[in-house]
Order: structure tokens, then sequence, then C-alpha cells
């Protein structure tokens, strides 16, 4: 089955005087998605969670920061496998409130899932989770065999 893109008048990327060039690429890539997915599905795969997180290790333990704001801890879920550390959750919608009306609604809800493969071997059973003011930090004890190691040199005289 062959599929082709609509096409589209060409639009110039130069900015018109006061016009934002970072709005101007945004509408350009709205506008690409737009064409090739014409039903609107573009836009529910750009609204998908996907909390940012850092992934750094010390010579004892690996640590992971996690932005999950307006999340309850028990509404997020950690599993560490081998070496695959695995975060998912759901963040409640938010009653309709009668009366109001919206004007905007950008913050998003639903349930999200992130998978990280892990530097190197660790102690599963001993992770320790905390969940404060918006961000999840994880931190798991290092295997022995993947802790660092420091050799000390011996020097020999002539």
């Amino acid at each position: 089955m062959t599929t082709t893109v609509p096409a589209r008048a060409p639009r110039n990327l130069v900015p018109a005087a006061g016009r934002d060039i970072f709005q101007t690429l945004r509408d350009e890539m709205e506008d690409l998605f737009g064409r090739f997915f014409p039903d609107g599905t573009a836009e529910s795969t750009q609204m998908m969670m996907r909390p940012s997180l850092d992934l750094s290790e010390t010579d004892a333990a690996v640590q992971v920061r996690m932005d999950v704001p307006g999340m309850k801890a028990e509404d997020i879920n950690i599993e560490v496998s081998g070496n695959t550390l695995r975060v998912s959750g759901e963040r409640k919608e938010e009653k309709e409130e009668k009366g109001k009306t919206w004007h905007r609604i950008e913050r998003r809800s639903g349930s999200f899932s992130r998978s990280v493969t892990l530097p190197c071997a660790v102690k599963e059973n001993q992770a320790k989770a905390e969940y404060a003011e918006g961000v999840l930090t994880l931190s798991i004890p290092k295997a022995e065999e993947a802790k660092t190691r420091h050799i000390k040199v011996e020097a020999k005289g002539k």
C-alpha cells in the first residue's frame, strides 16, 4: 500500500518582522505532523507523559532523579530487574468543576512508564526511593563486582 503525504504551499521560513523564529518552527512542526497524522493521532502521541530523569553513579550506588510533579507516592511503581529499572505510574485527572469555562488545559494526566538500562549490576533488593516536591529520587547500591576498586601502585627502586 502506497501512502502519499498531501502537498502544501511552500512557506518562507524567514520570520516576518516581529515574529518569533521559535514560534515559526513550532508552526512548521505542527503542520508537518498534521500532514502525516491527519486524523489527529499526532496530538495524542505528543500528549503522552514522559517524565524527565537524570541517571548518575557514584563508587557505591546508581542514582536516579525523575520529575513526576502532582503525583502521590502511592501512585508510583518502581521495579528493578537485573540492570533494568522501570518506573511507572498514573497522574489522576482532576474532576471537572461545574460553572467554569476552561480556556486552556495543558497539564497532563494519565499513565506513564519509563524503562532505563542501568550502567552496572546493582543490589535490587536494597534500593531506596524517596518522593518529595515532585521529584522521585532512587538510590540503588552497586553489586560488589560492579564497584570501583582502587589499586595502589608500589614503586620498586633499582
